[in-house]
């Protein structure tokens, strides 16, 4: 699964990591999750680079976790908020990974970024968006809500509690205005853009680097940034373990009619 779902490649002093499950939009099923973090790991590893790109091959970056199994009989933890709750633990160390490396890295997105792909960008050091690029969290909308809550600490509470709280999508340019997104480039450019900028970035010392990341991370520390984020999956787990009007029957269509039907009927009663 981790050489097929997740690639990884040197040029030069970037050491380029690959989402490559573009038929699925590089939808994160568990096995993807932990790919990422060891491919991650590796590139941290690699003694001739300073600094990691992040990127998804195909239309997207990342359309979030892979949800397209079956109803909730066949996930033997979906009931039990324990158990739940270390699933989303181990979901949520491996998207935590560019947190936590010595390198900066770098999120390079095109498409979709939803979900815990989205989750996975905002833990990422930097990100270069495609102008085509669409952000968001839109689990609420099918009585979820994203395992890892770091978005108040990327945008701030007011911006961030409309965006979980309505699960709406914003584009590329929104994303920029609020700090999710450090540049935005034409889609044709992003490749190019996104290495320019971390082969810039990698003419920096590693050790200032690694120091600079350091610092950064613990002051967030400091204010609490893990500790939030081990609070939310406190409260979380039991959501996701829990029965609510909207997913039983979001369930029922998804296991009677498919994953597409599931989401059309969701999407159909928030458009009325």
């Amino acid at each position: 699964m981790t050489e097929e779902t997740v690639l990884y490649a040197a040029d030069g002093k970037v050491g380029i990591v690959t989402l490559n499950r573009p038929e699925k939009l590089n939808a994160l099923s568990m096995e993807m999750r932990l790919a990422i973090e060891s491919v991650l790991q590796r590139a941290d590893a690699d003694e001739a680079t300073s600094v990691i790109v992040l990127r998804g091959n195909g239309r997207s970056f990342c359309v979030g976790f892979d949800v397209g199994g079956g109803a909730g009989h066949q996930r033997p933890w979906r009931h039990d908020a324990l158990k739940y709750r270390e699933r989303l633990a181990v979901s949520m160390r491996c998207l935590m990974t560019p947190w936590t490396l010595k390198k900066p890295v770098i999120a390079s997105v095109q498409g979709h970024a939803l979900g815990g792909g989205c989750e996975l960008a905002m833990f990422c050091d930097l990100t270069v968006a495609a102008e085509d690029a669409l952000f968001g969290e839109p689990e609420v909308l099918f009585s979820q809500v994203g395992p890892a809550v770091l978005m108040p600490f990327i945008v701030g509470h007011k911006r961030a509690r409309e965006l979980i709280y309505f699960g709406d999508k914003i584009d590329a340019r929104r994303a920029h205005a609020i700090g999710m997104v450090n540049r935005v480039v034409p889609p044709a450019e992003l490749a190019a853009a996104t290495m320019k900028y971390a082969r810039r970035l990698a003419l920096i010392a590693p050790e200032a680097l690694a120091a600079a990341k350091l610092a950064v991370n613990r002051g967030l520390d400091a204010a609490g940034f893990r500790t939030a984020l081990n609070n939310g999956l406190d409260v979380l787990a039991p959501l996701y373990a829990a029965e609510t009007e909207v997913g039983k029957e979001f369930d029922a269509i998804r296991a009677r009619d498919g994953l597409k039907a599931a989401l059309a009927w969701r999407k159909k009663q928030l458009e009325e």
